[in-house]
């Protein structure tokens, strides 16, 4: 059992035994009435006065010498439209799991970037900023951090999935059309290793989440369908066999397995570095790095060849067409136990955050605020493919894919690093085939359908 789903058990255990560490579920224990959709910012709040922690996965813009907007430079903005609203920042190394055992111990502050929690448990801890009906009128994918019929978080950017690539070094290795198949892609990167000096496909191994992003591929850009992930792939037994159309997660994790059995990653994936890999994007050195559009940013910032850094869609194509999912990046959760003060104070400003910071503009990334459908420059190459959002799972299935993650500790898009690095490993050992590797995820995923007595095909 691996460390997040002990930390988990620990937290619902925790919750049986006293629910004052963790919120409990009474929602009398909200101490404020105020929702997202009555805040009006600069007016809304303005005389209050608030001493706010806050809890965050992004260590990086702690520094100040880190390449984009820190957090300082945000609350010094934050600040001149509300004073007296003080905020702290604590970020939290091996965020997932932190995270999950500050919510266990009950002392993160006022706001979090909401761990993996069953949506079943949200109320528990964090308060809600309103219904889902009126808050998705003000903010796009409120459904993700929903239950019923209440949102409890508020995404702090989007993103889209696709692959950070280096456009000199395509250009040299004498590409001037993006790959749309998994075939073609395997090919440019025989030609960016055959005639240029680049790593064609940096795997950034050594970090382990980095490895996670791979998952981010499955459901909407590899089939096509909305619904896939969240209410197909929990009634489907086999989902990684080869559909034998270069589409669904077969052919996503094959393209892993193909580049390092093929030659066409780093020559030592222990050794891969992410912080200095931003740089080798940014200089040529690295031709191509799967990661959500949120890195390209970095990436561009990492030296001085910004217009070198693109981004585009991953190469799959679903009956002619291409698709690339939308989602949310960590979601602002706000401590139910807190103040009333610090609640509103709170609220507040996660709604700056959404509508006046500019993060997600800053990040690479899609704007919240349901008002704003402005992409950034990034997503040039995206002009004939779809985005697609994730729909949630079907009513009373809310928890259903958190517990076949669980029970086949394959843990999709949910910390799954691991698993991904297992690609690495045997396709580099030459120990494991691919489709001996999937027939094992898919008896593991079978074995979870049964225990969980799921109706499948």
């Amino acid at each position: 059992m691996n460390l997040k789903k002990i930390v988990a058990a620990g937290v619902a255990a925790a919750c049986m035994m006293g629910m004052a560490a963790c919120g409990g579920s009474d929602s009398s224990s909200q101490s404020t009435d105020l929702q997202y959709k009555d805040i009006t910012l600069g007016e809304t709040g303005k005389d209050i006065k608030a001493n706010l922690k806050l809890y965050s996965n992004r260590t990086d813009m702690l520094k100040d010498d880190y390449s984009g907007t820190t957090w300082k430079q945000y609350l010094a903005e934050f600040n001149k439209m509300y004073p007296n609203i003080k905020i702290s920042i604590e970020g939290g190394t091996d965020y997932a799991n932190s995270a999950l055992t500050r919510l266990q111990g009950g002392d993160w502050g006022d706001i979090m970037m909401i761990p993996a929690v069953d949506k079943s448990e949200l109320g528990n801890y964090f308060l809600s900023y309103g219904s889902l009906d009126d808050v998705k009128k003000e903010v796009k994918y409120a459904t993700d951090k929903a239950y019923d019929n209440k949102v409890y978080g508020i995404a702090s950017t989007g993103n889209a999935s696709g692959i950070v690539y280096n456009k000199k070094v395509f250009k040299d290795a004498g590409i001037d059309k993006l790959p749309t198949t998994p075939d073609e892609f395997i090919s440019d990167l025989k030609a960016i290793k055959e005639k240029t000096k680049a790593i064609p496909l940096y795997t950034n191994y050594a970090a382990g989440w980095t490895m996670g992003a791979w998952d981010d591929y499955i459901g909407g850009t590899a089939t096509g369908d909305a619904k896939y992930l969240n209410q197909v792939l929990e009634h489907t037994k086999n989902p990684f066999k080869d559909p034998g159309d270069g589409t669904h997660a077969y052919n996503v994790y094959k393209i892993l397995y193909d580049a390092v059995a093929d030659g066409l990653t780093e020559d030592d994936y222990s050794t891969t570095d992410w912080e200095s890999s931003k740089g080798k994007m940014n200089n040529g050195e690295i031709a191509t790095m799967v990661l959500g559009s949120w890195a390209v940013s970095q990436m561009q910032a990492a030296g001085d060849n910004a217009e070198d850094v693109g981004y585009m869609p991953f190469p799959i194509t679903v009956d002619g067409k291409q698709y690339a999912s939308s989602g949310p990046d960590y979601a602002f959760g706000i401590n139910k136990k807190a103040s009333a003060d610090n609640q509103e104070a709170s609220m507040i400003f996660v709604k700056w955050m959404t509508e006046k910071s500019n993060f997600a503009y800053n990040e690479g990334g899609i704007p919240i605020s349901a008002n704003d459908d402005k992409l950034p420059d990034l997503y040039a190459n995206f002009k004939d493919v779809e985005l697609i959002a994730d729909e949630p799972a079907k009513s009373g299935e809310e928890d259903l894919f958190n517990d076949l993650n669980s029970d086949s500790e394959l843990n999709l898009k949910n910390g799954g690093d691991a698993r991904v690095q297992g690609i690495v490993e045997h396709a580099a050992n030459k120990d494991q085939t691919y489709d001996e590797l999937v027939q094992e995820w898919n008896q593991k995923w079978n074995d979870a359908l049964d225990s969980e007595g799921v109706d499948a095909k």
